[in-house]
């Protein structure tokens, strides 16, 4: 192996790491914020109706995951934390085909990790609903068709914008705050109908831990399939601008802001 393949091999690990920790992180918060607004808690008791607890949770869980794309492991991984994020990264031409799978496998491990984490920290409660680990359970009205369709069409519609957004270097540098409030509005709108995944690693520990694997398909596929969608529409609509970053925090891979030409090679 020559010595740029072992920088390269080298570089994949440590951000593949990076990915797990985040997720781990930010399935550790949404757990931790539910189990805050929804469980038996103080604010449950002063805040009882349930679009209120999930305009909460919303918001608290856009600050969290803004916060982790602009820390340092988010700037050298990229801040990814979402599988559907990384396959379109690979589409949009900014993020290599060899780091696919390890980031994937990353952030599902993490996102089980997360939630034993949570479970560890704050105890039976976690276990019981209406927390139950933080689990996404779509109203019973909800089929599994529509449920992707709404998967697909909002992860798209992430994509899209955040895959505009890093195509301008002038608006690249708000793209952790658009990934925040676009989730957080997911969470506040759709929480109490299709439950707002839009990232398989958020559902994945979840059900894995309480069992609730029902529509886990859903929620694996769905995202990914609206990746796809989301970055063939960019790329149809933005034929002469290409993405230049798979780093959600709008920086180069050295942390310089973004320049008007694109970025080739020096991905990691």
């Amino acid at each position: 192996m020559s010595m740029k393949s072992q920088l390269q091999l080298s570089a994949l690990i440590r951000n593949s790491m990076f990915e797990l920790i985040l997720t781990c992180v930010l399935l550790f918060g949404v757990t931790t914020i539910v189990r805050l607004v929804v469980g038996d808690s103080p604010i449950s008791r002063g805040f009882p109706q349930i679009h209120v607890q999930l305009f909460l949770v919303g918001a608290l869980v856009a600050v969290l995951l803004s916060a982790l794309i602009v820390s340092r492991p988010g700037k050298i991984s990229g801040g990814h934390m979402n599988p559907a994020i990384s396959l379109a990264m690979w589409r949009l031409g900014v993020f290599p085909a060899v780091g696919i799978a390890p980031y994937i496998a990353a952030q599902l491990i993490g996102s089980i990790l997360g939630v034993l984490a949570a479970r560890v920290v704050w105890g039976p409660i976690v276990a019981r609903p209406p927390v139950l680990f933080a689990v996404i359970q779509p109203a019973p009205v909800w089929s599994s068709a529509p449920l992707f369709a709404a998967e697909v069409i909002g992860m798209g519609l992430i994509v899209f914008l955040v895959g505009y957004f890093l195509s301008n270097p002038r608006l690249a540098p708000k793209v952790p705050w658009l990934v925040g409030i676009l989730i957080g509005l997911g969470i506040a709108l759709l929480g109490t109908q299709s439950g707002g995944s839009l990232n398989p690693a958020r559902q994945f520990g979840p059900a894995v831990v309480s069992a609730h694997t029902g529509k886990l398909w859903v929620f694996l596929i769905a995202p990914m399939v609206g990746a796809e969608l989301g970055a063939q529409l960019l790329r149809a609509f933005r034929k002469r601008r290409q993405v230049l970053t798979h780093r959600l925090c709008g920086t180069d891979h050295d942390g310089a802001r973004l320049d008007e030409r694109f970025v080739d090679g020096a991905l990691w």
